[in-house]
C-alpha cells in the first residue's frame, strides 16, 4: 500500500482526522502516519495539525503530483506517460529535446518555466505556484497544413476543462487564447516537426499554459491590462484536476481530429465573431469585421471596401471605440 497516496485522500475531507484514526484505518502505526505527514508536507502539501483534533489537508494546498493526476484521471490514466518535474525551462523544450524516444501522449507537467515561449517566439511569463504548464507529444495523421487543428481543438479542450472544474464559460482569441472576462487566462503553442520528404508531421508538441490563479502582487505592469486567472483564489487539488481534466477532453476531440466536429463549438465559444477587429499585417494594422471561422479553423474578415479574406496565420486585436 502507498501511504502517502491513501493518506492524500484520507486527508481531502473538510473535517479533521486523528492520527490515531488514520492508523487503525490504514492499518499501520501512528509513527508512520507521522513520517507520511511530514513526507508529504516535504512534498509541498499543507496540511494542517490541530491537538486534539488531527489533521486536514488544507483548502488552499494545490500541488502538481502524478499520483493525484491519475487519481483524478481514473482509469483513463493508462493512456498517458507522465513526467511531472518542480521546474524547467519550457515543457515544450523537455520534450523536443527527446521526442524521437517519447511514446504518443508522453506529457510534461510543471509548476514554473525559467523560459516559457508563446507564439512568434515571445516570453510566456510563467511564475511559480499558480499557473498550470504542460506539453503533450503528439504524432498526428494529419497533413502539415492542417497542424492548426491541434491547436484550435485544445482551445476548446481548455474551454471545456475550465467548465468542468469550476463552472466558468471562457471564450476563444483566435487563433491560441483563451479568455476569462476579456482577459488572458491561457496560451497554447503547437511546435510540430515536419518529415521533409513526405511532407508529412513527424510528431507535433502541443503546450498549454493557463493562469490557475493570480500570482502574489499580481501581473507585472506589462502584463496588467491583459492577463486573467481562472480563479480569484487557490483551490485544494486544482491543478491536477485542471490538467486532468484537459487530458481528457482533448484527447476525445484529437481522436476525432479529422472530422473536424469541434469546429461548430470553437466558433459558439469565439471572442471575435461579429466584432470590429484590427488585423496585423507586415505594414501596419487594417481595419476589418470578424465574420467567421471556417471548417479548417481560419478567420474569415471582411475589410471595409466589402472584400473577404480568410486567414490562416498572424494575428488580430479587437478594435477600441475611436480607433480607425
Amino acid at each position: 500500500m502507498d501511504i502517502k497516496k491513501t493518506l492524500l485522500t484520507a486527508l481531502s475531507s473538510d473535517e479533521y482526522t486523528s492520527g490515531a484514526q488514520l492508523a487503525r484505518t490504514l492499518g499501520v502505526s501512528r509513527t508512520a502516519i507521522w513520517k507520511a505527514i511530514e513526507s508529504l508536507r516535504a512534498d509541498g502539501y499543507e496540511i494542517d495539525a490541530v491537538t486534539n483534533r488531527g489533521y486536514r489537508l488544507m483548502p488552499t494546498s494545490d500541488v502538481i503530483s502524478e499520483d493525484a493526476l491519475r487519481g483524478f484521471l481514473g482509469g483513463e490514466a493508462d493512456n498517458f506517460s507522465f513526467e511531472i518535474l518542480a521546474s524547467c525551462t519550457s515543457t515544450n523544450t523537455v520534450i523536443k529535446e527527446k521526442a524521437s524516444m517519447l511514446p504518443e501522449w508522453h506529457t510534461v507537467i510543471t509548476g514554473t518555466q525559467t523560459d516559457g515561449r508563446g507564439r512568434r517566439g515571445r516570453s510566456f511569463y510563467s511564475p511559480g505556484g499558480t499557473g498550470l504548464y504542460m506539453s503533450v507529444l503528439l504524432r498526428p495523421k494529419i497533413p502539415a497544413q492542417d497542424s492548426v487543428l491541434i491547436t484550435t481543438a485544445a482551445a476548446v479542450a481548455v474551454c471545456r476543462a475550465a467548465e468542468d472544474t469550476t463552472g466558468a464559460q471562457p471564450e476563444i482569441k483566435w487563433v491560441n487564447d483563451v479568455l476569462l472576462n476579456g482577459r488572458k487566462i491561457c496560451g497554447i503553442l503547437t511546435e510540430a516537426n515536419i518529415d521533409m520528404e513526405s511532407g508529412a508531421l513527424e510528431y507535433a508538441v502541443l503546450g498549454v499554459g493557463i493562469n490557475v490563479t493570480e500570482p502574489e502582487g499580481g501581473f507585472p505592469p506589462e502584463l496588467g491590462s491583459i492577463a486573467g486567472a481562472l480563479l480569484p483564489h487557490r483551490c485544494q487539488n486544482m491543478r491536477c484536476r485542471l490538467a486532468a481534466a484537459f487530458l481528457r477532453r482533448f484527447r476525445e476531440i484529437y481522436e476525432r481530429l479529422p472530422s473536424r466536429a469541434f469546429v461548430a463549438e470553437y466558433r459558439a465559444h469565439s471572442a471575435l465573431i461579429g466584432r470590429d477587429i484590427l488585423v496585423l499585417k507586415h505594414d501596419g494594422a487594417v481595419p476589418a469585421n470578424a465574420v467567421s471561422v471556417d471548417d479548417s479553423c481560419r478567420l474569415v474578415v471582411r475589410y471595409a471596401d466589402g472584400t473577404e479574406e480568410a486567414l490562416s496565420s498572424g494575428e488580430v486585436s479587437v478594435r477600441s471605440a475611436g480607433s480607425i
